[in-house]
């Protein structure tokens, strides 16, 4: 570690909020840069996480504990942050689907309910074109992310994402059903 990292370590262990202001205002761009890159493209999540990041070093100041160097730690700090993202985003994906799962097999309310079928096709509809046939190989066809991805050319990171994106539509468009279908599900359960 240079003497510089170290004197600036040093001042940021002792609350120094210059330090901290010239750190954030010489890091930030360039890793706002690093962490676009796990973002798919979205800024704003990218600079979310690099202002976490930041939070993160000053709420942890008084241990920090720079072994190589001030910018392998903050790069280091904003890819463990970024991970933790798509970690958290997975695992609320994989619960979400697990939710409709559970209320598809409690119920088959589409072909009971015309008016909930209906409802149900025209929030399908509103989904983007890929983004509609990803969704339908994998809940109709229930084809594998690995299979979508090779039988429509895409990676099987743009099949997730396109998922998540359906996913999330449905749940807003569906959410007054999705409402009453839990209620229900609670009721029976009493």
């Amino acid at each position: 570690m240079t003497t510089e990292d170290q004197q600036q370590a040093q001042a940021l262990r002792h609350g120094d909020e210059r330090a901290f202001d010239e750190l954030f205002r010489s890091w930030y761009t360039p890793l706002v840069r690093y962490a676009h890159t796990f973002t798919d493209g979205d800024l704003d999540e990218a600079e979310d996480l690099v202002q976490e990041s930041f939070a993160k070093i000053w709420t942890q100041r008084a241990t920090l504990d720079f072994q190589h160097s001030l910018k392998a730690y903050l790069y280091r700090m904003v890819h463990n942050q970024a991970l933790n993202r798509l970690r958290a985003q997975r695992t609320h994906e994989r619960f979400a689907n697990h939710q409709l799962r559970q209320m598809a097999n409690e119920f088959e309310a589409p072909q009971d309910n015309p008016e909930l079928q209906k409802r149900v096709q025209d929030a399908l509809n509103t989904l983007p074109a890929q983004c509609r046939q990803v969704f339908g190989l994998s809940r109709f066809e229930e084809l594998k992310y690995r299979e979508i991805a090779e039988q429509l050319g895409i990676s099987i990171k743009t099949v997730e994402t396109h998922m998540g994106k359906a996913l999330r539509i449905l749940r807003m468009e569906l959410a007054e059903y999705l409402t009453l279908i839990l209620l229900l599900i609670r009721l029976t359960n009493l």
